[in-house]
Formats: C-alpha cells, sequence, structure tokens
C-alpha cells in the first residue's frame, strides 16, 4: 500500500514509542494497532488497510498535534472531550486510566488499565473477526471503592481520524421516512447524532456512520472507515473537531439523564461498537457489515426467508375468520408461503376494534376469531402456508384488563398523570420491572406453548418512553430507567430465544424504530418503513443497505394509491423494488385483478430462483437516488461470481430525457453472464435478453437499458423499471 494512503489513517505516538508495545488486532484485511505501555496511557497508532510484519516493523510515528489516549477520562486534561467521566464517592470529579496488562484470549485482546489513586478498573476489549473484516469495541467499568460512584459519561469507545478531506455519511429520518442518507464533510466543531425515543432508536438518526477518508464516498472504490453501535437504546454518536490534527469519534449510551450509579464490586459493561474498514468504498464497509451480520449477528442470518402476506394494509383492524382463511388462500395461490394476521385480533372485556384499547389483553376476540387461533392454524394447514401473528407486548392501553390490574407496570413519571399516547390511551410497560420482564416473556410463552405451529412473530413498539419515571426503581436511581429498560428487554428475549429458537421474529417498531444492531441477534429481520411507496422505499431501503443485508429488509408489495403517501405506481414497479429485499406482499389480494394476480404469482416464483443471490449476496450499489439523475441501480452476486441480479428503477420521468449508462461490479471480468429480465412486461424482449457479454464488458461499458417499458398501449404508465439476472456460462 501507498505510503501516502498509510498516513490517511495513521495516529499518533507518545513520546515512549520505542519502549512501548506494540498491540495489533488485525484481521485478513484490517489492522489496527495501539502503542500501549505499563504505566502510560493507551494511545491509537493506526487504523486501516492491512500491514504487513515488516509493516509494522516499521511503522512510523507520524509528528502531528493531536490527543490519541485510546480511552480519554475526564479531569486532568479537561478542555479535551473524554469518554469516560465519573463522580468518585468522596465527590473528586478527575479520573486518570494508565496500563497494567495486555492479555489475549483466542480473537479477543484484553487491556487492562487503572486509576492509580482510586481502585476503578477499565478494561478495553477488542474482538477481531477474520474473514469479516470485523472489530468489535467496547469497555468494562469495575468499582473497586468502598461506596458508590456515579458515571456521567460513559462512551464504548472512541477512535480519532486524522483530518484532511473527511466526509461523513449518516442516516436521519422520521416515521414513514426512515434512513434517509446524509452526506457531509466534517467541519471544525462537534457533530452530534443522538437518540433518546427511549424504547426505539432508529426513526430520526441512526447508531450507524461511515467516514469517507478521501472526499465525497464514492460506492466502489476509496478509503472508508464504518461503524455501528450494536445497542437497542437511547445512544450519542459524536465526532469532534478542535484545533488538533484529528476528528474525535464517540460511541455510545447516551448520557443525558442517565448517569448511571454504579455499586461497589458492580461492573458497567458499554455496548459494543462494531469497526471496519475498507479500501473498496462505501459499498466495500457495507459487504463487510453484511457478511458480519448474517453470520454472527442477525437472528438466522443463514436461513432464506419465506414470501409473505401481511394482512394490516389489506384490512387493519378488520380481522375474522373468514378473511383470513381468504387471505391464506390467495397468498398460497400465487406461491406465497407466509400468512401474518397483524393488529385487531384480541381483548376480551375490550375488543381490540381501532388503536386505542385492548393492548395488555392478549387473549382472542371470540367475536372475530369464533374458532380462535386453532381456526387459522388449520386454515393455514388447510392452504398450504405457514401462519404467523402480531402481538405489541412491552406496551398496554389505559383501556384495558392489564392497566386496570396493574397500573404501577407502566412507565409513569413520579407524582404526574402519565402522558398517553397512540389512540389517546397507549402506554409503555416498564421493563425495569422484572414481573413485567415475567409477563412480557409470558405473551410469546403463552401463545408459542399453546400454538407451537405459529411459524412467525411480528413484534411492533409504536411508543416512545413519553414521560421519565419508574414505578419499580427507586427515587435515587430513576436515571437508570432507559438504561434498566434495556437491559430487561435483553433478558426477556433471551429467554425467549432460549426457549423457542427456530420461531421467526419480526422487529416492527412504527416502522424501521429498530433497525439496529443490537436487537438482531434475536430478531430475523425488521420493518424498514410503514411507509409502502416503492419510490420512497428506494431512497430508504437504500440508506438502510449501507448496514443492514437484504435478507434482514422485510419489504413488501402494496396497493395503491399508497396509504401513507397517496401515490399510483405501477405493480411491476412495486414489484421490482420489493424484491430487492425480503420480498412480501401488503395487500388485499381479493381487490387485485387476475392480471395483477398472475403477474404477482410470476414475480415470487422468480423471486424464489433469485431468493439466494439477494438474501445471501454481496451488494453492489451503482447509481445512488440521491445524485438526483433520475435513476437509482444496485446488484447482488455471489460470492462465487456465477450469479448476480441488477436492478434499475426510474425515479422520475420527462419526456427527452438522457439517462447515464449504468456500469456494473462484482463480476468476474473473465466470465460470460447471460442475461434475462424478470417480472417482464414488454411486448418485446430486451435487445440483449439471452445474449451472452465478459464481466469486464458489463463493469466497464454497462448495457443500454431502454428508458420505457414498452407494453401494449392501454398499460402504459409514467413508471419504469427493470430487474436483470445474470448467470455465468
Amino acid at each position: 500500500m501507498k505510503k501516502t494512503l498509510i498516513i490517511t489513517t495513521l495516529l499518533c505516538l507518545s513520546a515512549s514509542w520505542a519502549k512501548a508495545e506494540q498491540v495489533v488486532i488485525e484481521t485478513k484485511n484490517v489492522s489496527l494497532v495501539l502503542d500501549v505501555e505499563k504505566g502510560a496511557q493507551p494511545k491509537y497508532v493506526y487504523f486501516g488497510a492491512r500491514l504487513s510484519s515488516t509493516e509494522l516493523q516499521h511503522l512510523q510515528a507520524p509528528e502531528v498535534f493531536g490527543r490519541t489516549e485510546v480511552y480519554p477520562a475526564y479531569g486532568l486534561n479537561t478542555p479535551a472531550e473524554a469518554a469516560l467521566a465519573m463522580r468518585h464517592a468522596d465527590g473528586n470529579l478527575s479520573t486518570a486510566l494508565v496500563v497494567e496488562d495486555v492479555q489475549r484470549s483466542g480473537d479477543i485482546t484484553t487491556i487492562q488499565m487503572k486509576d492509580p489513586v482510586y481502585p476503578i478498573t477499565v478494561n478495553l476489549k477488542y474482538k477481531a473477526y477474520q474473514e469479516e473484516d470485523m472489530i468489535e469495541a467496547w469497555t468494562e467499568i469495575a468499582n473497586g471503592e468502598k461506596q458508590t460512584v456515579t458515571l456521567t459519561t460513559f462512551a464504548s469507545a472512541m477512535l480519532p481520524i486524522r483530518r484532511g478531506d473527511v466526509w461523513l455519511s449518516h442516516f436521519y429520518g422520521s416515521w414513514a421516512n426512515e434512513a434517509r442518507l446524509v452526506e457531509e464533510p466534517l467541519t471544525p466543531g462537534q457533530k452530534v447524532i443522538v437518540n433518546k425515543d427511549g424504547t426505539r432508536n432508529s426513526h430520526t438518526d441512526h447508531a450507524e456512520v461511515m467516514f469517507s477518508l478521501d472526499g465525497k464516498g464514492q460506492e466502489n472504490s476509496g478509503q472508508v472507515i464504518g461503524a455501528a453501535l450494536c445497542y437497542s437504546g437511547n445512544y450519542r454518536l459524536k465526532v469532534t473537531t478542535d484545533d488538533t490534527e484529528y476528528h474525535y469519534f464517540f460511541a455510545g449510551i447516551n448520557e443525558d439523564n442517565s448517569e448511571y450509579h454504579l455499586k461497589k464490586g458492580e461492573t458497567f459493561v458499554t455496548p459494543k461498537l462494531a469497526l471496519t474498514f475498507s479500501q473498496q468504498g462505501l459499498s466495500g464497509v457495507s459487504r463487510n457489515f453484511h457478511k458480519w451480520g448474517r453470520k454472527y449477528m442477525l437472528a438466522h442470518g443463514d436461513k432464506e426467508r419465506k414470501i409473505l402476506l401481511n394482512s394490516w394494509e389489506g384490512v387493519y383492524f378488520d380481522i375474522n375468520q373468514q378473511g383470513m382463511d381468504q387471505m391464506m388462500k390467495d397468498i398460497a395461490s400465487m406461491g406465497g408461503e407466509l400468512f401474518v394476521m397483524d393488529d385487531g385480533w384480541f381483548g376480551d372485556k375490550y375488543p381490540r376494534k381501532t388503536d386505542n384499547s385492548s393492548l395488555g389483553d392478549w387473549v382472542v376476540d371470540k367475536n372475530k376469531l369464533p374458532e380462535g387461533i386453532e381456526g387459522l392454524l388449520r386454515d393455514a394447514k388447510k392452504n398450504g402456508v405457514k401462519f404467523g401473528i402480531w402481538i405489541e407486548p412491552e406496551m398496554a392501553n389505559t383501556t384495558s384488563e392489564l392497566y386496570e390490574q396493574h397500573p404501577e407496570w407502566i412507565v409513569k413519571a413520579p407524582k404526574r398523570e402519565a402522558v398517553l399516547g397512540r389512540g389517546g390511551t397507549q402506554v409503555v410497560l416498564d421493563l425495569a420491572n422484572p414481573k413485567v420482564q415475567d409477563f412480557v416473556f409470558g405473551v410469546v410463552d403463552n401463545l408459542m406453548s399453546k400454538y407451537p405451529e405459529i411459524d412467525y412473530i411480528k413484534w411492533d413498539a409504536n411508543m416512545a418512553i413519553m414521560n421519565h419515571g419508574s414505578q419499580y426503581l427507586d427515587m435515587a436511581n430513576q436515571s437508570h430507567l432507559y438504561i434498566e429498560y434495556h437491559r430487561g428487554f435483553e433478558k426477556v428475549f433471551q429467554r425467549i430465544r432460549a426457549k423457542y429458537p427456530d420461531v421467526t421474529i419480526q422487529a416492527c417498531a412504527s416502522g424501521g424504530g429498530r433497525a439496529n444492531w443490537g436487537v438482531l441477534p434475536y430478531f430475523d429481520e425488521f420493518w424498514v418503513s410503514d411507509n409502502t411507496d416503492a419510490l420512497q422505499r428506494i431512497y430508504m431501503q437504500w440508506g438502510t443497505s449501507y448496514f443492514f443485508p437484504a435478507i434482514a429488509m422485510a419489504s413488501h408489495i402494496s396497493a395503491t394509491p399508497n396509504h401513507t403517501v397517496f401515490r399510483t405506481t405501477a405493480l411491476k414497479y412495486r414489484i421490482d423494488v420489493a424484491m430487492s429485499g425480503r420480498l412480501g406482499m401488503e395487500i388485499q389480494p381479493k381487490n387485485m385483478t387476475d392480471a395483477e394476480k398472475e403477474l404477482c404469482r410470476k414475480a415470487i416464483a422468480e423471486y424464489k430462483q433469485i431468493r439466494p443471490i439477494v438474501q445471501f449476496g454481496n451488494i453492489y450499489r451503482l447509481l445512488s437516488p440521491y445524485e438526483k439523475k433520475g435513476l437509482a441501480s444496485m446488484m447482488y452476486v455471489t460470492d462465487q461470481q456465477d450469479k448476480a441480479v441488477f436492478y434499475w428503477w426510474k425515479t422520475e420521468s420527462f419526456q427527452n430525457e438522457h439517462l447515464p449508462r449504468v456500469k456494473m461490479a462484482g463480476l468476474d471480468a473473465n466470465r460470460m453472464y447471460k442475461v434475462k429480465e424478470l417480472n417482464r412486461i414488454d411486448v418485446k424482449p430486451l435487445s440483449f435478453e439471452g445474449k451472452s457479454f465478459s464481466g469486464a464488458y458489463l463493469m466497464n461499458h454497462g448495457l443500454d437499458v431502454p428508458y420505457r417499458n414498452e407494453t401494449e398501449w392501454h398499460l402504459k404508465n409514467d413508471w419504469s423499471s427493470r430487474v436483470l439476472l445474470l448467470e455465468a456460462e
């Protein structure tokens, strides 16, 4: 690697370079180098492309101005940003951390640090994933003092990044507009990305970022660092750019109103920060995260996902036995494999007819479903599909039997009335309370033990923590609410997965509120957004794909006008967008024409052919919709480079338009690939249908795709898209 490239990520050494131990944490293609000396603060040296033993031996200490302590503590250099700050038992606000030992066990490296004055121990932990080029970093803070200490800042890790032309890619949004991409240069000052929702954490911002080290990020070239905080709760990502030569990136739990009282003998473990580096651009970082995620993080990441029909947009709360049976029959006739009954099936004293009652009362509404879950499972078996069900176990309505029996179980500020959410009655159950944990686990346990044939659970969470208060925690520890809520959440899911390891569980949280690597070890997928409009989904799924693989992204064909934005798009367009994720349907089939059902039947059959490529393949984003060139394009390629699926979606339509020819990526330059169009609606085949092209030609030149779908005159519309299957000969 050129010396100029190495220097972009070189980090400053201490003056005691010659006496220090060089601690190297490395994967197949990435090296993290630390300067560690006993009795001194550990320093970052390098994070980037893997260095050879010779390069490591002669690694030069760059002589630039900056602070590169691995985990800076507050109090003895107060102008600098700190990763750790605490109030000691005697009131002292200063902490110093120096190295005591370095230990290695398998793929985990531990740097043990202590305060020379106070019995505080901090262990920096690093875990390397060789083939996936991922390094996880986290911190364990132990209190050896005689009394409680108070943690006021407790980041998982800090990474200094050499200043230059560094750009940040991150994601903003809202309900029905999640994961919108932002790309901006890092400038002096602070860039802070926070979440304060309390229950969900990826609607308004994401806990994942990329740093492009050599200018605005390119998809398939350039040096890029990727970072993802693996946490389900409130977080803070912060980049500080001061008068030194570095940008300082901190990531961890959001400490706002969450100071933590660490008892004598207690150890606080921070969430893991996953870090990777690629010289193959933004998509290169994405491929690393996808491989690591599927293999180590995502529940059942090695198993193909079923094609399903979800009832929500088809019938909303209008659940009944006959209607569910008909929807099962319809999805089965189109080749689907699973039917999921959404909200509206439960409640006895308070039947669930709208969103203002019944949460917490997880019993079947016999007026809607006189034969109960048993009848639904029987009908699913009759129709040849699996059955799934919607629940929202973390929540209750004040109009419910649960609330009448246990008003003390809800999150509520002391001495104040509860703040109510959806429907004017929704409240959040306090998962800090072990009794609430038992109840929430019991919702799943009761269903699965009584109906083990249930194949899929859609787990929703439609409310934030709006009022700060726990009726379980004592008044001195009210600041623990956010942290203890997610500890309780994790305990519940550990129990669920221990007893029901095979059930598929979707993380739905008012749409994409739980797209994070903190929850996905317990979930198989997440609902990208409640907005199923195909055009807006292109933008949202594009941003989501930066860190999450297609197998985890539930993407459904819905009706038009769309229920969120009321846009009318062509059915083929909706299909072609949905087929770039985990394909499903969110529609009432009985309202579809025979021709529409036939098109969906054909699409489902063809998706089954490409499902392994899409769900396990390597992503290459080609042309971003955010570039505003009237087009978006991406592809998935198998590890063997023998098959690929290419997506091409127009994002607007004009007369006399001029669109760029899209060059493909990730193919074997020396192999020939035969092209087949999927979901074809054109009267005539494309000019390149059935023809073969070299990988080199497709990557250096690309195919000229017609701007419009040439259908029969009465079927023409202003939406055009293509899906191409490439197979090596």
